[in-house]
């Protein structure tokens, strides 16, 4: 995967957080320069599928029509396969840990193979991961 500068690897609580006013990490969120920066911004389905139910959910088609107009364009996106996502689920499985879900390990394991060492997000479970959490 050819990159300009670095990889981040990009998380749905973050990107929801960009378009929710009332989201704890808004401004953040909005502020970052992050995904501003010459890197190599890198995603999966499985990650723009659940931004686009929380935003339908939460804040209805204007934001999921701005998120897909707008920040899916962006970055690169990586397509989980059947064995991806079964290696995801034995993950959470293994893991047992009520917070961590499928959605999340199979990030992980997409940034661990593609060599990325940040990622954009706000909880605690990339860093336990161990990849540096930004903003």
């Amino acid at each position: 995967m050819p990159g300009l500068g670095h990889r981040i690897g990009l998380e749905a609580p973050a990107f929801y957080a960009v378009f929710d006013r009332d989201d704890a990490n808004h401004s953040a969120a909005r502020e970052t320069s992050l995904l501003r920066e010459p890197a190599t911004l890198l995603t999966t389905n499985y990650v723009l599928v659940e931004t686009t139910a929380l935003l339908q959910h939460r804040l209805g088609v204007a934001a999921v029509r701005s998120f897909h107009e707008d920040v899916v364009p962006r970055p690169q996106v990586d397509r989980i396969m059947e064995e991806e996502h079964r290696a995801g689920a034995e993950a959470v499985l293994t893991a047992a840990r009520k917070k961590l879900s499928p959605v999340d390990c199979v990030s992980f394991q997409t940034m661990w193979r593609c060599g990325v060492r940040t990622a954009f997000c706000f909880d605690a479970h990339s860093s336990k991961q161990g990849f540096a959490a930004r903003p």
